[in-house]
């Protein structure tokens, strides 16, 4: 089974990135927003699914995050951290882009800090009152979990979760933004 829309040369050096990003090995100490946390390894249940997946959504992210390196880490982190409180990857690309133009260091005027622009209360919620919220992948998990918290509590309903988690309950400004980027960008073309 082949990706049918992909050039020969550009299958072959997705493959490559995929393949590269999947079996590198274990991480060494670094600065910068991901810490000294090492790359994980389940975040896609094969290769195939791996450089599909990591191919489509590199070339769609490439115009907000030049950066390759950064953008296929970035890529694997979300699907990962969705997957695990049971969102869409693609929903969660769509609310970063939205929150914070995946800048992992923006700082909202009311305060919410990083990729999906926590908010600094949520750390003693969700108790981890020591989180750095600038580190890439706690964002992604406190984020992600947030956002898992307000779909259950508006039982599965999107639009009011998206609503909640922006402060903007009942008003359509934050859902209607998030579902407009959804739709241009993130959804299969």
């Amino acid at each position: 089974m082949r990706a049918p829309s992909l050039p020969k040369s550009w299958r072959a050096r997705a493959f490559a990135l995929a393949v590269a990003t999947l079996t590198a090995g274990p991480c060494t100490a670094r600065t910068g927003p991901w810490g000294h946390i090492p790359v994980h390894r389940d975040a896609f249940r094969d290769r195939f699914a791996a450089e599909v997946w990591l191919a489509d959504m590199s070339q769609r992210l490439s115009k907000l995050v030049p950066a390759r390196r950064f953008r296929l880490r970035l890529l694997e982190d979300v699907r990962y951290a969705a997957l695990r409180e049971g969102l869409r990857p693609r929903i969660v690309l769509a609310v970063i882009e939205v929150e914070s133009g995946f800048n992992p260091y923006a700082v909202s005027p009311a305060g919410a800090l990083g990729l999906m622009q926590v908010m600094p209360f949520w750390e003693k919620r969700l108790g981890r009152p020591a989180a750095n919220l600038f580190r890439v992948r706690t964002n992604l998990r406190m984020g992600c979990r947030i956002l898992r918290h307000y779909l259950n509590r508006h039982r599965g309903d999107l639009f009011a979760a998206l609503a909640a988690y922006n402060g903007s309950n009942g008003l359509p400004y934050y859902p209607d933004r998030v579902y407009r980027i959804l739709h241009a960008r993130w959804f299969r073309q």
